[in-house]
């Protein structure tokens, strides 16, 4: 059953001030959450492993691009349908940090972290689904994005069926990622994704060039690396004092929790391998140049994502202590940051336009159609930042329904269309960004529209009686 625990039943904890005494007892596994950090203590940990894996695939793409254009295709191919499962299956990090995080407000600890048991469960479990899913499919998928049999998809396939092994481990360390931030464990996250990271980065080139394994290197590197963080992940669960058992009801009321962000990334992704698609058509320099700006959106999408990941958390266990105007505060703050930060990702990227685009790629058609986007890729920013950090605030209130319908709503109006567009028109890489760009924006008004106000900080519970 899920609902709001009745008033008279919630447990009293400090606020992050310690201004209020506690009430209640914290036996049996129960105890008060930490003492608030500040929205940049949880982000600069946050942004660490949010940073780390689209990182080492920049690194990737750098790598593989020196193979030459077609390995470079078959990376952009074979990546964007392993990024698009993973991204599909968020909501074991997201929905489980808000579950986990209301549950820690309230002074339940090992709640909290049951809600870990249950998600690494459910992640194992869709891991492998994925895992079957990319084996028997591996062929179709790719030629369907790349515009049919040839080398990339041939690429783009050989790649996929070693990289979608770490599928399991990958979703497993999403679970492992949720509960710790809703319980404000901050470092453990960090070592334990930084250890695997560096274990790719190492291995990456070495397998890549080095071993004479080509583009497959990649692959086996990119594994290698998430059965470390992985198994990090797994050891920091054991070492807590909870059952181990899966209870089904509590993994069915996971993915009933997590039926609109699912739903909402189902859309988001669906919008995104649309647009590799259309541009797949328009030609393998357009392909190629789409590939590195789109690995660097989501780097930075990532980066300015770790304020969401603080506004999740204090929004979650504010509104768990039953404080609404804590969560407002927050929300405030969190906007601000993400403006800030977005302009000076902005300029940055503008300073770096010449410099930046060469790392992965000398060939100059390449380049020119990178420098086509890297406009909108910088444009962008400042927007992307404050909807980023405002949806952090949504989802830490419960409010992904909204977030769903919004998200929908915005891909299907703006991202989709023009996309669709693009390659009828003869408007090319000009026409897929212009459409994220319009996506970004259309979800900006509409979160500003919700945060403003009050209807979020009712949202429903999302912790189970």
């Amino acid at each position: 059953m899920i609902c709001r625990p009745p008033a008279d039943h919630r447990v009293q904890v400090p606020s992050p001030t310690g201004a209020e005494p506690a009430h209640g007892s914290t036996s049996g596994g129960l105890r008060p959450p930490l003492r608030g950090p500040s929205i940049v203590g949880l982000a600069l940990p946050a942004l660490v492993v949010l940073a780390a894996e689209p990182f080492y695939l920049l690194v990737d793409t750098a790598v593989v691009g020196n193979l030459g254009t077609v390995a470079l295709g078959g990376l952009a191919v074979g990546g964007g349908l392993l990024a698009w499962a993973a991204a599909l299956l968020n909501f074991l990090a997201y929905g489980t940090t808000a579950r986990a995080a209301r549950r820690a407000g309230a002074g339940d600890r090992r709640g909290a972290v049951q809600e870990g048991v249950q998600a690494t469960w459910l992640a194992l479990a869709l891991g492998v689904l994925v895992l079957v899913l990319f084996q028997l499919l591996a062929g179709p998928l790719t030629r369907a994005l790349a515009g049919g049999a040839g080398p990339v998809a041939e690429a783009g396939e050989r790649w996929l069926r070693v990289a979608a092994l770490g599928a399991p481990l990958l979703l497993v360390s999403l679970a492992g990622n949720g509960w710790l931030r809703g319980v404000q464990e901050l470092r453990r996250p960090v070592r334990y994704v930084v250890a695997g990271s560096l274990l790719s980065l190492v291995l990456c080139p070495l397998l890549v060039h080095q071993a004479g394994l080509g583009l497959v290197g990649s692959a086996v590197a990119n594994v290698t690396g998430q059965a470390l963080t992985a198994a990090l992940f797994v050891r920091a669960l054991r070492r807590e004092d909870v059952s181990w058992r899966a209870r089904p009801g509590a993994l069915v009321r996971q993915i009933v929790i997590g039926r609109d962000l699912l739903l909402r990334a189902a859309v988001l992704q669906l919008a995104f391998l649309v647009a590799a698609g259309v541009t797949a058509r328009t030609g393998t320099a357009a392909l190629g140049a789409h590939q590195i700006a789109l690995q660097l959106f989501f780097f930075l999408a990532l980066v300015l994502d770790a304020y969401a990941i603080a506004a999740q958390t204090l929004v979650g266990q504010a509104l768990g202590r039953g404080r609404p105007d804590e969560a407002r505060a927050t929300a405030r703050r969190v906007t601000a940051w993400g403006l800030g930060t977005g302009c000076l990702v902005a300029v940055v990227l503008l300073a770096l336009r010449d410099v930046v685009p060469p790392l992965f790629t000398d060939d100059p058609a390449v380049l020119a159609q990178a420098a086509v986007v890297w406009w909108f890729l910088a444009g962008f920013q400042p927007l992307a930042g404050v909807v980023f950090a405002l949806d952090g605030v949504l989802m830490g209130a419960g409010d992904v329904g909204y977030l769903r319908t919004l998200t929908i709503g915005a891909a299907l109006v703006g991202f989709l269309p023009l996309s669709l567009l693009s390659a009828p028109m003869g408007w090319g890489l000009v026409g897929v960004w212009t459409g994220l760009t319009l996506f970004i924006a259309l979800r900006l008004v509409g979160v500003l529209a919700r945060v403003v106000g009050d209807r979020w900080t009712g949202a429903p519970e999302t912790v189970a009686a």
